[in-house]
């Protein structure tokens, strides 16, 4: 498996032994984020997880981003599915629409390009709202869910249901890849 790439989930592991879930302690952040990938996402292949992982981790730091806080974002987005739709039209892994995406120069079917492009753009938020609003990551991702005009309107989160929902589910994700980091790393 380990010289293999893109064989699918369907390939099977060695008896009693699954990739990321069955090893030993990770220390690494991008270890904790593709089990993360492979809970939510089965489909995608334990090396493809790892391999988007670390392009998420990468394109977090460019942008000045907490890792684990971008990929629990990307998570909730697609659960790192590089060919994902919505019914509201955004398209790819970071649920770009194509009309964000063209206004950023990003390649919303590529997961590299996406990803480097929405970190840069959730980067710009938190730090457009770093020092205006009382928690400037809710604000960031509000304005990636509803726009930064919502948030200009409303001062702040705004009282959208799915906006605050999809705000708590980041939460909740963001917590426990770093839970998980830390369990990991006491075994």
């Amino acid at each position: 498996m380990a010289r293999s790439w893109h064989l699918g989930a369907s390939v099977t592991a060695p008896a009693d032994l699954v990739l990321l879930r069955d090893g030993a302690p990770f220390a690494h952040g991008s270890l904790a984020v593709a089990r993360s990938i492979q809970l939510s996402n089965p489909r995608i292949a334990p090396f493809d997880a790892l391999y988007l992982a670390d392009i998420a981790g990468k394109a977090a730091e460019d942008a000045g981003l907490d890792p684990e806080f971008f990929c629990a974002t990307i998570l909730q987005e697609s659960a790192f599915d590089p060919d994902a739709f919505s019914s509201a039209g955004a398209v790819g892994i970071a649920q770009f629409t194509i009309g964000t995406a063209d206004s950023g120069g990003v390649d919303p079917f590529d997961a590299r390009s996406a990803l480097y492009g929405s970190a840069q753009l959730l980067g710009d938020y938190l730090n457009q709202y770093r020092n205006v609003y009382p928690d400037p990551y809710a604000a960031a991702l509000a304005a990636y869910n509803a726009g930064p005009q919502a948030v200009a309107a409303y001062h702040g989160v705004p009282p959208y249901a799915e906006t605050r929902a999809y705000i708590g589910y980041v939460y909740e994700r963001w917590a426990r890849l770093l839970a998980d980091q830390i369990k990991r790393r006491r075994v």
